[in-house]
Protein backbone atom coordinates (compact mmCIF):
# COMPACT_ATOMS: atom_id res chain seq x y z
CA UNK A 1 0.00 0.00 0.00
CA UNK A 2 3.13 2.67 0.83
CA UNK A 3 4.35 1.63 -2.60
CA UNK A 4 1.12 2.53 -4.39
CA UNK A 5 0.36 5.46 -2.75
CA UNK A 6 4.94 6.35 -3.34
CA UNK A 7 3.95 5.48 -7.07
CA UNK A 8 0.83 7.80 -7.09
CA UNK A 9 2.94 10.97 -5.80
CA UNK A 10 6.21 10.53 -7.89
CA UNK A 11 3.77 10.37 -10.74
CA UNK A 12 1.53 13.29 -10.19
CA UNK A 13 5.36 15.14 -9.40
CA UNK A 14 6.32 14.33 -12.70
CA UNK A 15 3.35 15.32 -14.46
CA UNK A 16 3.36 18.59 -12.43
CA UNK A 17 6.79 19.18 -13.53
CA UNK A 18 6.10 18.21 -17.19
CA UNK A 19 2.42 21.00 -16.88
CA UNK A 20 4.98 23.45 -14.88
CA UNK A 21 7.25 23.36 -18.09
CA UNK A 22 6.46 27.05 -20.23
CA UNK A 23 7.18 26.47 -24.21
CA UNK A 24 8.34 29.34 -25.66
CA UNK A 25 5.41 31.45 -27.68
CA UNK A 26 6.06 30.48 -31.44
CA UNK A 27 7.11 34.17 -32.65
CA UNK A 28 5.62 33.25 -36.28
CA UNK A 29 2.39 32.01 -34.81
CA UNK A 30 -0.78 34.06 -35.95
CA UNK A 31 -3.96 31.71 -34.73
CA UNK A 32 -6.17 34.62 -34.65
CA UNK A 33 -4.97 35.37 -37.91
CA UNK A 34 -5.16 32.17 -39.35
CA UNK A 35 -8.81 31.20 -37.78
CA UNK A 36 -10.41 34.85 -39.47
CA UNK A 37 -8.78 34.14 -42.86
CA UNK A 38 -10.31 30.68 -42.66
CA UNK A 39 -13.58 32.37 -41.47
CA UNK A 40 -13.40 35.10 -44.81
CA UNK A 41 -12.64 31.87 -46.57
CA UNK A 42 -15.55 29.61 -45.74
CA UNK A 43 -18.13 32.97 -46.29
CA UNK A 44 -16.88 33.62 -50.10
CA UNK A 45 -17.45 29.47 -50.36
CA UNK A 46 -20.99 29.94 -49.07
CA UNK A 47 -21.65 32.89 -50.60
CA UNK A 48 -20.96 31.23 -53.82
CA UNK A 49 -22.96 28.24 -53.67
CA UNK A 50 -26.17 29.81 -52.43
CA UNK A 51 -25.56 32.26 -55.57
CA UNK A 52 -25.28 35.59 -53.13
CA UNK A 53 -21.64 36.21 -55.16
CA UNK A 54 -21.43 36.05 -58.94
CA UNK A 55 -17.96 34.43 -59.95
CA UNK A 56 -16.74 37.19 -60.88
CA UNK A 57 -17.24 38.52 -57.39
CA UNK A 58 -15.78 35.60 -55.90
CA UNK A 59 -12.55 35.81 -57.96
CA UNK A 60 -11.78 39.16 -57.38
CA UNK A 61 -12.50 38.50 -53.48
CA UNK A 62 -9.85 35.39 -53.42
CA UNK A 63 -7.69 37.68 -55.65
CA UNK A 64 -7.62 39.95 -52.42
CA UNK A 65 -7.37 37.33 -50.07
CA UNK A 66 -4.18 36.37 -51.44
CA UNK A 67 -2.43 39.83 -51.10
CA UNK A 68 -3.25 39.43 -47.18
CA UNK A 69 -1.51 36.15 -47.32
CA UNK A 70 0.96 37.55 -48.85
CA UNK A 71 1.20 40.56 -46.66
CA UNK A 72 1.18 37.62 -43.73
CA UNK A 73 4.01 35.66 -45.34
CA UNK A 74 5.85 38.99 -45.73
CA UNK A 75 5.24 39.83 -42.20
CA UNK A 76 7.13 36.43 -41.17
CA UNK A 77 10.06 36.72 -43.64
CA UNK A 78 12.19 37.99 -41.20
CA UNK A 79 11.34 35.25 -38.94
CA UNK A 80 8.63 37.18 -36.00
CA UNK A 81 5.58 38.41 -36.73
CA UNK A 82 5.49 41.50 -34.47
CA UNK A 83 2.16 43.42 -32.99
CA UNK A 84 2.49 46.13 -35.34
CA UNK A 85 2.56 43.93 -38.36
CA UNK A 86 -0.18 42.05 -36.64
CA UNK A 87 -1.82 44.79 -36.68
CA UNK A 88 -1.74 45.40 -40.34
CA UNK A 89 -2.62 42.81 -41.20
CA UNK A 90 -5.66 42.81 -38.64
CA UNK A 91 -6.58 46.07 -40.82
CA UNK A 92 -6.13 44.52 -44.15
CA UNK A 93 -8.83 41.59 -43.12
CA UNK A 94 -11.46 43.79 -41.70
CA UNK A 95 -11.65 45.78 -44.72
CA UNK A 96 -11.84 42.36 -46.69
CA UNK A 97 -14.29 41.14 -44.40
CA UNK A 98 -15.93 44.36 -45.34
CA UNK A 99 -15.75 43.65 -48.81
CA UNK A 100 -17.08 40.29 -48.38
CA UNK A 101 -20.32 41.47 -46.92
CA UNK A 102 -21.28 44.29 -49.33
CA UNK A 103 -20.11 42.13 -52.39
CA UNK A 104 -22.59 39.36 -50.69
CA UNK A 105 -25.44 42.00 -50.56
CA UNK A 106 -25.15 44.31 -53.14
CA UNK A 107 -27.96 42.14 -54.79
CA UNK A 108 -25.71 40.80 -57.81
CA UNK A 109 -26.66 37.04 -57.78
CA UNK A 110 -25.82 33.89 -59.64
CA UNK A 111 -28.71 31.85 -58.37
CA UNK A 112 -29.02 29.31 -61.41
CA UNK A 113 -25.28 28.73 -61.18
CA UNK A 114 -24.25 29.56 -64.85
CA UNK A 115 -21.37 31.50 -64.28
CA UNK A 116 -23.10 35.26 -65.33
CA UNK A 117 -25.08 37.58 -62.97
CA UNK A 118 -28.80 37.27 -62.99
CA UNK A 119 -30.70 40.28 -64.45
CA UNK A 120 -32.60 42.13 -61.76
CA UNK A 121 -36.31 40.93 -61.65
CA UNK A 122 -38.65 43.91 -62.33
CA UNK A 123 -41.98 43.19 -61.31
CA UNK A 124 -44.12 44.07 -64.45
CA UNK A 125 -45.81 47.25 -64.61
CA UNK A 126 -49.27 46.96 -65.82
CA UNK A 127 -51.38 49.96 -66.49
CA UNK A 128 -55.07 50.35 -65.85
Amino acid sequence: MKVHALLTSLVLLASGAVFAQTTPKDPLATPKIDQREANMEKRVEQGTKSGQLTPHEAKRLNREDALVDHAQAKAAADGVVTAQERKRIGHLQQAQSKEIRQQKHDGQTDLNHNGKRDRKHRPSQSGS
